[in-house]
C-alpha cells in the first residue's frame, strides 16, 4: 500500500520486466516538472520579493501567492530524490533521516497548498461580497497569520507520518523509503481515508460552497457596489484565485481517487501502476503549473516582473504604495529647485505605473 508520493515511487519496484519506463520515461517526465517547476517559482518568489522592496508592506494576494509558492517550491526541491529512487527501482541511499525528512516535506507541502487555497478562497469571498464590511479584516497581519496556523495545523497534520516512515528491504537486497505503519492490515485502510477526506474532500467541499456563495452574491447584487476600479481589481483576482483551484483540483484528483481504488486491489496491475504513476505526475505539475497561470492572467505581474528584474536607475524616486496595489510613480529628480510643484505633480500623474499581483 502507499500513503504519498514518495512513498508511491516503491511501485516500480515491482515492474522488473521495463527498465525503460523505470529508468527513462518517469524520470524524464519528473525532470522536466522539477526544472520547468522550480524555476517558475524562484521567479514568482523573486518577483514579489523585489515589489515589496517598494512597498512598505505586501498586499494580501502578495502574501498567499508568495505563501503558495514557498510550499509548491519545497514540494519540488524534494524530487531530486525521488528521480534517483525511481532510477534505482526503489531503493533509497540517503539513509533513514532523509528518508523521514523527504518524506515529511512532501506530505506537508501537499497539505499546506491545499489549505493555503482554501483560506485564499475564504479571503475572495471576504472581498467580493462584504468588500467593506470585512476591510479590517482583510489585511496583511492577518493573512499572514492565516497562513502561519496552516502550516503549523499541516505539521500537526502528518504526525503519523514523522513517526512512522522508515526503511524497509526490497526484494534485491537494498532498502526503500516507506510509512511502515504498526498494523498494516487495518492502519492502511483509515490512513488512507484519513489522507483523502483532509487533503482533498474537505478542501473541495469549503472552496466549492465559497465559489457558489460568490457566484450567487454577483448575480443577485443590485446595492451599490465599490468603485469601478476596485470591482476590476477583485474580479481579476478572483478569476486568478477560480483557475488556481480548478487546477489544483484537477490535477490532484486522479491521484486520490486511485489512492482510494488501491484499497481493493490486491495485486496492481502494470496498467494500473501505469496510471497511478501519470496520476503522480500531474500532482507535481500542479506545482509547475501555478506561476504560468499568474503570468497568463496577470497583465500587472508581466510588468511587476520587468521592473524586479530592469537594473536600477538612479535619480528616480517611488511614491508610497496605495491600497491593495504597488503604485510606482516615477519621475526624474530635478536638478532646479526653483521648478514649480504643479509640474511635479502633472509629470507624476502623466507617468503611472502600477504593480500589483492580481
Amino acid at each position: 500500500r502507499s500513503f504519498n508520493l514518495t512513498e508511491n515511487i516503491l511501485f516500480l519496484s515491482f515492474l522488473p520486466d521495463h527498465e525503460q519506463y523505470n529508468n527513462v520515461l518517469m524520470p524524464s517526465i519528473f525532470g522536466v516538472i522539477c526544472f520547468f517547476g522550480i524555476t517558475g517559482n524562484c521567479i514568482l518568489i523573486y518577483t514579489i520579493v523585489k515589489k515589496t522592496k517598494f512597498c512598505s508592506h505586501p498586499s494580501v494576494p502578495d502574501i498567499f501567492i508568495f505563501s503558495l509558492s514557498i510550499a509548491d517550491l519545497l514540494f519540488l526541491l524534494g524530487m531530486p530524490f525521488l528521480i534517483h529512487q525511481l532510477v534505482g527501482n526503489g531503493s533509497w541511499c540517503f539513509g533513514g533521516t532523509m528518508c523521514t525528512v523527504i518524506t515529511a516535506l512532501d506530505s506537508n507541502s501537499q497539505i499546506v497548498s491545499t489549505y493555503i487555497l482554501t483560506v485564499m478562497t475564504l479571503d475572495r469571498y471576504l472581498a467580493t461580497v462584504h468588500p467593506i464590511r470585512f476591510k479590517h479584516v482583510r489585511t496583511p497581519f492577518v493573512a499572514g497569520a492565516a497562513v502561519a496556523l496552516v502550516w503549523v495545523f499541516s505539521l500537526v497534520s502528518i504526525t503519523p507520518v514523522w513517526m512512522y516512515t522508515g526503511l524497509m528491504g526490497l526484494k534485491d537486497g537494498s532498502v526503500g523509503c516507506a510509512l511502515l505503519l504498526p498494523n498494516p492490515a487495518t492502519d492502511t485502510y483509515w490512513f488512507t481515508l484519513y489522507q483523502f477526506f483532509l487533503g482533498f474532500a474537505l478542501p473541495l467541499v469549503v472552496i466549492c460552497s465559497v465559489f457558489f456563495k460568490i457566484l450567487q452574491n454577483m448575480s443577485a447584487t443590485v446595492a451599490p457596489l465599490p468603485q469601478r476600479s476596485l470591482r476590476v481589481r477583485t474580479r481579476k483576482v478572483t478569476r486568478m484565485a477560480v483557475a488556481i483551484c480548478l487546477a489544483f483540483f484537477l490535477c490532484w484528483a486522479p491521484y486520490y481517487i486511485l489512492q482510494l481504488a488501491h484499497l481493493g486491489v490486491q495485486r496492481p496491475s502494470f496498467a494500473f501502476l501505469y496510471v497511478y504513476n501519470i496520476a503522480i505526475s500531474l500532482g507535481y505539475a500542479n506545482s509547475c503549473i501555478n506561476p504560468f497561470i499568474y503570468i497568463v492572467l496577470s497583465e500587472t505581474f508581466k510588468r511587476q516582473f520587468i521592473v524586479a528584474i530592469r537594473p536600477p536607475h538612479k535619480g528616480f524616486r517611488v511614491a508610497p504604495a496605495q491600497a491593495e496595489g504597488l503604485s510606482l510613480r516615477v519621475a526624474p529628480e530635478s536638478s532646479h529647485p526653483s521648478r514649480s510643484q504643479s509640474s511635479r505633480e502633472l509629470l507624476q500623474n502623466m507617468l503611472p505605473v502600477t504593480v500589483a499581483v492580481h
